[in-house]
């Protein structure tokens, strides 16, 4: 498998079919969908750390993606098996981002790369400290 070396050593995958709704007329992931991809893969990652999405806000915490980023390399094409790579590259102090690789079923061909930055805020929307509980969950 050819993975950059500078991707974070905690990480996930996450697997996926392309579905038909998914892809454009010419029958290759509409490039929105990447976005979806991100979002799947970056809750199966905070699951997969002990704690679900849906418990960090009744915590008191959200994360609202302040930034997306993707580059598109190679399409996925409709009925393609494809694994989204996640990790966290940057932790601020009220912030956190994510980065993402999308490869295709034997991991030899890298479709999309990509990012997303998360403010930390409270169920009010102001900004908060990272808590710590949140950062141990990925140590």
């Amino acid at each position: 498998m050819a993975t950059p070396k500078d991707f974070p050593e905690q990480d996930t995958w996450y697997t996926h079919y392309v579905s038909y709704g998914e892809t454009d007329a010419m029958a290759v992931l509409y490039h929105a969908e990447y976005l979806h991809l991100f979002e799947r893969s970056r809750s199966q990652f905070i699951r997969e750390s002990g704690l679900s999405y849906r418990e960090a806000e009744a915590r008191g915490i959200m994360l609202p993606v302040r930034d997306a980023a993707c580059r598109y390399r190679t399409p996925a094409r409709y009925d393609e098996r494809i694994h989204v790579r996640c990790g966290i590259s940057k932790w601020g102090r009220a912030s956190v981002n994510f980065v993402y690789e999308i490869w295709n079923d034997d991991k030899t061909v890298l479709h999309a790369t990509g990012s997303t930055s998360h403010a930390c805020v409270n169920l009010d929307g102001k900004p908060i400290p990272i808590p710590g509980w949140l950062r141990d969950l990925f140590q």
